[in-house]
């Protein structure tokens, strides 16, 4: 099948997902069309049992996941879908605001189909838009590079570059409006979304758009049937703007502390730790509706105080103590 042929079979689901009313069966049933058509174009399904597949790539800091996760970040329905809806809208709003420009994405770790560029790409000419893609992967880049090949989307692509995003300094960083990077988990465990937006940010112009727009951590207490919001243990964008050292020199930020001494033991109250995604304007991930979001349960101990600290190193990870009376 010829290039413009095979940019017109996949064209059709792809357009699909642009329906921010699609109930979940609709949505299952498109994105696994999809999974099946990048299946076949890449031998890779996301479940494979060999090792390559299934290691992760260390960064300066973090971990990249390995193919087979980010191959199946594709089949979490409801991310995919606002990612997509969230991409499609900024690029609508850049154009907007520079009409006849070229809109140049930047896309930190795109993963073997790199979706955020395959199912945009065919919504728009190349004209356009352009897509830069970054990869710490070699088989992942190579696979996302025979995909792009197979749907006749190389006329979408700038630059590719096998890199570590977390330390990867980009050649005329200025000129991209929309930055990408969705290397995320639930509680932002492991992976390197926060050192990359470290490492990437400052090299970008002050405007650019930065998919997702930020990331938190909220602190909740449940008591029965009620939930209250004790606040936020980590705000990605606001603890990174109030930096006060060399980003290559942070090992941890600031801890958090919330008192608890205050909290009646009765009813066996739960502290909830709640992963909210702010993708772009309207569009975000709420709890459970991803695996991103999934809800973290912490049973509530007769304690003076909690405190949460958010490290980089020695692991990317969120660590939390109680504090005996």
């Amino acid at each position: 099948m010829s290039g413009s042929l095979e940019q017109n079979f996949i064209t059709q689901p792809i357009k699909s997902l642009l329906n921010p009313n699609l109930q979940f069966e609709e949505l299952k049933e498109i994105i696994d069309s999809i999974h099946v058509y990048f299946h076949q174009k890449t031998q890779i399904s996301g479940f494979e049992v060999t090792i390559e597949n299934l290691a992760a790539i260390p960064a300066s800091k973090g971990k990249a996941v390995g193919l087979n996760h980010a191959a199946q970040c594709l089949l979490d329905y409801h991310r995919t879908h606002r990612f997509i809806l969230a991409i499609h809208q900024a690029i609508l709003d850049q154009q907007k605001s520079n009409p006849g420009k070229t809109i140049n994405l930047f896309y930190a770790g795109c993963g073997p189909y790199a979706p955020l560029m395959t199912l945009i790409a065919p919504l728009f000419r190349p004209d356009e838009i352009q897509f830069s893609l970054l990869e710490i992967n070699r088989n992942s880049i190579d696979s996302a590079k025979k995909l792009i090949k197979e749907m006749g989307l190389n006329r979408y692509v700038s630059h590719i570059y096998l890199e570590d995003a977390t330390t990867f300094q980009i050649p005329n960083a200025e000129s991209y409006d929309i930055l990408i990077s969705e290397t995320l988990d639930a509680l932002l465990y492991r992976e390197c979304y926060v050192p990359i937006l470290m490492n990437m940010l400052p090299q970008f112009k002050k405007e650019v758009v930065l998919i997702p727009e930020n990331v938190s951590i909220d602190l909740h207490l449940k008591k029965g049937g009620t939930e209250t919001k004790q606040g936020v243990i980590f705000d990605v964008r606001k603890s990174i703007s109030e930096l006060t050292e060399k980003s290559d020199q942070l090992s941890k930020f600031p801890e958090k502390v919330f008192k608890l001494c205050s909290i009646p033991v009765e009813n066996s109250p739960l502290l909830l730790m709640d992963t909210k995604v702010h993708i772009y304007k309207d569009h975000e991930l709420n709890r459970n509706e991803s695996s991103l979001t999934v809800l973290y349960e912490l049973p509530y101990q007769k304690t003076d105080s909690i405190s949460f600290t958010y490290y980089l190193e020695p692991e990317v990870e969120l660590r939390y103590q109680f504090r005996q009376l």
